[in-house]
């Protein structure tokens, strides 16, 4: 049993570092330096809000998990 929440937990974190490091970001560096769009909001639509919830929901099983494998 510990072996299976052990490999569960790391795709999980794989898939969960994959699900952060594909997700867009603003305009990067350039605002943090007066540059321009420094007060741009956008509100996620498509698939950016499918890989907003898919990153949530792997963060949450993820904790799960590990606090499963602290009680087995």
């Amino acid at each position: 049993m510990n072996t299976i929440l052990l490999i569960a937990q790391s795709v999980i974190a794989i898939l969960l570092i994959i699900f952060i490091l594909i997700q867009q970001r603003g305009t990067a560096l350039g605002s943090a330096f007066g540059g321009e769009g420094g007060g741009f909001y956008s509100t996620r639509r498509g698939i950016q809000k499918k890989i907003f919830w898919a990153t949530i929901t792997c963060g949450a099983l993820f904790i799960g998990l590990a606090l499963l494998n602290l009680i087995i």
